[in-house]
């Protein structure tokens, strides 16, 4: 009988050799696939109901919005929380990369808030025009910014982020490179928008300007929760001036009403 052959003393024993390790991410397009069409139909839906909800009602479009784009969120969660339980097993939170950022808060509300001053700057360069659009009849009045902000500052970033920073990107960087996959998930996010600007190309180019920003965010530090933060300092820059403008502008309709 041979003697057993020696391991080296760095060796594993053969029973307990390390596994190769998991891919990330651990989806696939059909998931993509399986998730846009849930969330088209989700989004029909809520369309839906928000209309009759408004027709029934007749109160201001943005308080319907609120609890229906909250049900629509709680769906689009849910779904993706299915499919990773259902299917792999996985955790939610810890697989779209909700973890802490490893860069100060302030940081990454400093960039949020820069990204904003540098999407202003390219708006006057690109010439983009102040037009009619769903978004500016929906933030018309004060009550309804509020509403808006409400929305804008906490759930759609948290959501938003989540989609397209935790799920489609980390996705498309697997497949194309980061730089290509950073910036096709921020033309999706662009995408997103371009009806509630009335289909303005350079408001959708901008939108996805911001959404490249996040994804920055998302690929330096390895978080989607920095990537939501610094999308919430973002949109709070603007309704801060959105309401500046508006009291300014009542402040000029009293004025001239005496």
């Amino acid at each position: 009988m041979s003697p057993e052959p020696l391991l080296p003393e760095w060796a594993p024993p053969p029973d307990i050799a390390p596994s190769a390790p998991e891919s990330y991410p651990f989806w696939g397009y059909l998931d993509l696939l399986g998730f846009v069409l849930i969330a088209l139909l989700g989004s029909l839906a809520v369309s839906l109901l928000g209309a009759a909800l408004i027709d029934a009602t007749h109160v201001k479009r943005a308080f319907v919005i609120f609890p229906t784009q909250v049900l629509l969120y709680a769906f689009l969660l849910g779904a993706l929380a299915f499919i990773f339980r259902r299917y792999y097993n996985q955790p939610f939170w810890q697989s779209l990369r909700w973890t802490p950022a490893g860069l100060s808060t302030q940081l990454v509300v400093t960039c949020g808030v820069l990204a904003a001053f540098a999407v202003m700057v390219a708006s006057i360069l690109l010439r983009t025009p102040d037009i009619d659009s769903p978004m500016k009849e929906l933030l018309s009045d004060p009550a309804s910014v509020v509403m808006i902000a409400i929305i804008g500052t906490t759930l759609a970033p948290v959501c938003e982020e989540i989609v397209f920073r935790g799920f489609l990107q980390p996705l498309l960087v697997r497949s194309l490179g980061v730089a290509p996959g950073v910036l096709l998930a921020a033309a999706a996010f662009g995408l997103l928008h371009l009806q509630e600007y009335g289909y303005s190309w350079r408001h959708a180019l901008l939108i996805s300007a911001a959404g490249a920003g996040f994804g920055w965010m998302r690929q330096r530090t390895g978080s989607t929760k920095a990537a939501a933060v610094m999308h919430a300092a973002y949109n709070l820059v603007f309704f801060l001036l959105l309401a500046v403008q508006q009291g300014a502008m009542h402040g000029r309709w009293v004025e001239h009403g005496r």
